[in-house]
């Protein structure tokens, strides 16, 4: 006779059905409280409906870009600390799409798991939703996907994805810039989300650092220090379009100052950047020092505390960098644009 197999379920192969519909339901109003009126769908449905009809924009043309924390999360897992990187990733996503002259919309997330913990699930849509709401938009849908064997324990991998509208007569592409212009810098709060591989690197793998550790360029510990949020520029973008003519605009990301800066200038204009106009902070010296960076290799590497650059007229930067102030947005003229070949050149070191 043969012998009845035993039955093997879902969970048996790893995967909690009800647990993950338990987690969606204990953060459902969390994220149905970033919806607008535009916002269509319900929180169940599969697909995400968004109404853009009546915004008031002569010829609307969609932005869309998708990024990742990258491994930073590394230094989540490390302390186990779960609640900043959901906005790491919706203001990472913001940026890039207000430098084209984007409004945002809405949001997507996706978050997948080796075997799905409740709490650090829960920690991780709270900063997904605060950073929804800081910036206005609806986490309107995503996925999570509970993924055993495919991740290490404790570990997991964190996506989003966003949607704005832009004017296609006011797409900001930096057409415009011309010898003259002026590069205003906006501060970083810290890292952001790039470098990450080199800091853990250099201080956890060859400096033997704790994250309880506070070297003396900093004043926090590092597990503190390096968990800052990628910082959010929408509304110092907002305030420059409300008060000068916006010729570009630069999110630092991967690829610092020297592979970012290039992408918005015409052919045959450069970027001078003086690098003494602004105190580069605490952590970017002591990684820099530690890694034996030369200057190229840094500013190219990380941010250097330099989150966003506006490429504006002189006169604009002046009457910008008060107004900007205000709204809690430290700025620095730190450069100028020439008609010359040689992509960004750095001064004054």
């Amino acid at each position: 006779m043969e012998q009845r197999r035993r039955k093997v379920t879902y969970e048996d192969a790893g995967v909690h059905i009800n647990q993950a519909h338990r987690s969606l339901r204990a953060i459902r109003d969390r994220v149905v409280a970033t919806f607008d009126d535009r916002v269509l769908s319900e929180f169940k449905h599969f697909g995400c409906l968004y109404n853009i009809a009546g915004m008031g924009v002569q010829e609307p043309v969609l932005v869309a870009s998708a990024d990742g924390v990258g491994t930073k999360l590394k230094i989540a897992f490390m302390t186990g600390r779960h609640d900043t990187v959901g906005t790491d990733i919706v203001n990472h996503c913001v940026n890039d799409i207000i430098v084209q002259g984007a409004t945002p919309l809405f949001f997507l997330d996706y978050l997948a798991m080796g075997v799905l913990q409740p709490e650090v699930f829960e920690a991780i849509m709270s900063g997904l939703t605060a950073g929804c709401s800081e910036n206005g938009i609806a986490l309107i849908g995503g996925e999570t996907a509970e993924m055993p064997d495919f991740y290490p324990e404790g570990e997991y991998d964190l996506a989003g994805f966003i949607v704005g509208m832009a004017d296609r007569n006011k797409i900001i592409d930096g057409s415009g810039v011309r010898s003259g212009d002026v590069l205003l810098g906006l501060a970083s709060s810290g890292l952001h989300t790039n470098g990450f591989s080199l800091v853990r690197k250099v201080l956890f793998e060859i400096e033997k650092h704790s994250l309880e550790d506070q070297p003396k360029e900093i004043d926090r510990p590092l597990g503190e220090e390096l968990l800052v949020p990628h910082r959010s520029y929408l509304q110092a973008v907002n305030t420059l379009h409300r008060s000068t003519t916006v010729k570009a605009l630069i999110h630092v990301t991967g690829g610092g100052f020297i592979d970012n800066i290039p992408r918005v200038l015409p052919e045959g204009y450069s970027a001078r950047i003086n690098v003494g106009s602004w105190r580069v902070p605490g952590i970017f010296r002591l990684i820099v020092a530690l890694a034996g960076l030369d200057l190229k290799e840094s500013f190219k590497t990380l941010n250097m505390g330099i989150g966003l650059i506006a490429i504006v007229s002189r006169d604009d930067a002046l009457k910008a960098v008060p107004l900007l102030g205000e709204k809690g947005y430290e700025s620095y003229l730190i450069g100028s644009v020439e008609r010359e070949e040689g992509g960004v050149i750095f001064e004054g070191v």
